[in-house]
């Protein structure tokens, strides 16, 4: 069984270090993907409602027989309900979807400076929290002038942030930004959308340990104290992500990780829209 530690969170809560992601996972395999991660021992799913899968992911928690509280859910808002009401609007959509009445982590998705509405949008989330229907609240996708303001305008920073990251693209001084300022960085597309499976380096490291490249990838992200979600449409591959364990890199393996930075993406830069 797959038994993920767990961070603490500057608002008291704690969150399982490893989840299971569903970005892209088709509606119709997601309650049965959700279903045997959990039953492999994944306490921590990840959705959004650009996902189009909230619906399935409720299902699926459901169909695992695991009580409320031993599942971390995390869902987000997607810009287009971005402004204060309307966040509040998107909330009751996604709750009702998932079949809760509270979710665990509740992410503004992106900031889209462009349309100015980040702020308000988390000022709605700050009610949310308040009104204990979202435990914790965070934000996605945002850059440090992004958390600088709403810290500016609100007094409050984000319990989360969870960014595109990857050994092309560490984001070496946002997540030291992050935790400076009590903020845990979750991992998206953690493995560069799969790119970095074929990488020599990794294939080198993981003959040594006796794991996939996938798995020491996964084990940097979790070395480096981040929250990660390495996604899969294979119940086979998501059991196989987690069984990392049972070893950790030593200072050779992450200086030769860290020599694979090319300040590449793989999605769009969020100080860009």
């Amino acid at each position: 069984m797959i038994a993920a530690p767990r961070l603490s969170l500057s608002d008291g809560s704690t969150i399982p270090q490893l989840g299971i992601g569903t970005y892209k996972v088709p509606a119709d395999v997601t309650a049965d993907l959700v279903e045997g991660a959990l039953a492999a021992g994944y306490r921590h799913v990840d959705t959004a409602a650009l996902y189009g899968n909230e619906t399935e992911v409720g299902e699926g928690l459901r169909a695992s027989g695991l009580d409320r509280d031993e599942v971390f859910v995390t869902t987000k808002v997607w810009n287009d309900d971005q402004g204060f009401d309307a966040t509040l609007r998107a909330f009751d959509a996604s709750s009702a979807r998932l079949g809760l009445d509270r979710v665990d982590l509740y992410l503004i998705h992106w900031p889209i400076p462009s349309a100015d509405r980040y702020v308000d949008t988390w000022r709605a989330l700050l009610r949310l929290q308040q009104e204990g229907r979202a435990t914790s609240i965070g934000v996605s996708n945002f850059a440090i002038p992004h958390l600088e303001r709403l810290r500016d305008e609100t007094g409050v920073l984000p319990a989360v942030n969870q960014v595109e990251l990857h050994p092309r693209f560490p984001q070496d001084a946002l997540v030291d930004w992050d935790a400076a300022n009590g903020i845990v960085t979750e991992s998206w597309a953690p493995l560069a959308r799969g790119g970095l499976l074929d990488e020599p380096v990794l294939v080198r490291i993981a003959e040594r340990y006796g794991k996939t490249p996938a798995q020491v990838v996964v084990r940097w992200h979790l070395d480096r104290g981040l929250v990660v979600f390495p996604k899969s449409v294979s119940l086979e591959r998501i059991r196989e992500n987690g069984d990392v364990f049972d070893f950790t890199l030593d200072a050779d393996d992450r200086a030769a990780i860290a020599g694979l930075d090319t300040g590449e993406r793989t999605g769009r830069d969020p100080a860009l829209d």
